[in-house]
């Protein structure tokens, strides 16, 4: 089936046979017509004897669709948004990121500053098509930025130009055949359950908590901070509400959070033992375990926790293998639950993951290494 496009958006018209379009003025076959109406949907008309009913008809449906409200709704915004800058236009769409929590709001800032506005500040909105959106990545590759951050870059860049694309400026998605950056986390170091058994017990009473909350709930550094004892809502329960922000140094939202979320997340017996017993031999201050020891009025700083792992590794005490760091206890928790056959949508639920595909990303690597783990609890129910 051949077909003739007309001019940009108008349709096509062909016949649905064998013959070539050489032959379509001798052919006995009907014409048809396909083109999209004005909501989009793609149409298709038949019964046409002549090639100029066919065109007449298809002019007819473009002149219907320029005419109708819903196409001159879109002219008008074409032509305020299309020659608008981007570094205005983003300043316009920012102020409708009211859903943003305060790190986000610093993080998209960053990247706004630090990769966008340099690449595309004067840029007029209706340029963007799919080669200057790769050159972007290009140039971001050829500057040595990290994969991280091109991916985070890239993301941000995406929703921008898909916001423009829904008010109508481009006619195809000036995203469609780019290839994003790949990002691909790091093989994470995790300790055995021997390491963590040691690790644990090498500081103090909060490293210990932190330790615990970490590695057998997956609760962030900051999170495990803010530790609340009236935030065990059940024997076996631990609700996660607020995290310890290292930049402001106060309590705020949780991570991709607004501030009345939550996450509940499991709670094993020995964690739920060691934050009673802290809370017994330290008391808390309105329900909260650590606080700053130099001013109790104020929350637990991380670089306390940092100082005495720093001090473990230096000691030698206990072995610590290269690239492992204190998230590595977080990465006990998801190992530890994949390994135990937990479904991987539980997992990136609790660890707070905007979504499966972050989990996955990062603890594919994994799976190879949990069959051994696998393998001997299964064992152990087999001889029990």
């Amino acid at each position: 089936m051949a077909t003739t496009t007309l001019i940009r958006g108008m349709g096509t018209f062909f016949k649905d046979c064998e013959h070539p379009m050489s032959r379509w003025s001798k052919c006995p076959h009907e014409y048809k017509i396909r083109y999209r109406n004005a909501a989009g949907r793609q149409i298709e008309e038949s019964g046409f004897t002549t090639q100029d009913k066919a065109k007449a008809r298809l002019i007819e449906v473009y002149q219907a669709k320029k005419n109708s409200p819903q196409s001159q709704r879109k002219a008008e915004r074409i032509q305020k948004y299309g020659s608008m800058r981007f570094g205005d236009y983003v300043a316009e769409w920012r102020r409708s990121q009211r859903h943003l929590t305060p790190g986000s709001v610093r993080h998209l800032d960053s990247l706004l500053d630090n990769h966008l506005y340099p690449a595309f500040h004067s840029r007029r909105m209706a340029t963007f098509d799919h080669k200057v959106v790769d050159a972007f990545i290009q140039t971001m590759e050829r500057n040595g930025v990290g994969l991280g951050t091109q991916s985070n870059a890239f993301d941000k860049l995406k929703t921008i130009l898909l916001d423009a694309h829904r008010l109508g400026l481009y006619d195809e998605n000036p995203l469609d055949g780019v290839k994003p950056p790949q990002y691909d986390a790091k093989r994470v170091v995790i300790p055995s359950l021997e390491q963590l058994q040691e690790i644990r017990t090498a500081g103090d009473d909060t490293f210990l908590l932190i330790a615990d909350l970490m590695s057998g709930c997956g609760l962030r550094n900051g999170e495990a901070y803010a530790v609340n004892i009236n935030n065990i809502v059940a024997d076996d329960i631990y609700r996660i509400t607020e995290q310890v922000n290292q930049t402001t140094r106060t309590y705020g939202p949780m991570k991709h959070r607004k501030a009345d979320d939550y996450r509940d997340v499991p709670l094993p017996a020995r964690v739920k033992h060691t934050i009673e017993q802290y809370a017994d031999k330290h008391g808390t201050v309105d329900g909260y375990l650590l606080r700053n020891p130099h001013d109790i009025t104020k929350p637990y700083r991380g670089y306390l926790l940092e100082k005495q792992w720093q001090r473990i590794k230096k000691t030698g005490a206990v072995h610590i293998p290269e690239g492992m760091v204190i998230y590595s206890l977080r990465h006990f928790f998801a190992s530890n639950c994949l390994s135990q056959n937990i479904p991987i949508t539980d997992v990136a639920e609790w660890m707070g993951h905007r979504s499966v595909d972050i989990t996955f990303k990062t603890y594919r690597h994994l799976m190879p290494g949990s069959i051994s783990r696998a393998a001997q609890l299964l064992n152990l129910a087999l001889t029990a």
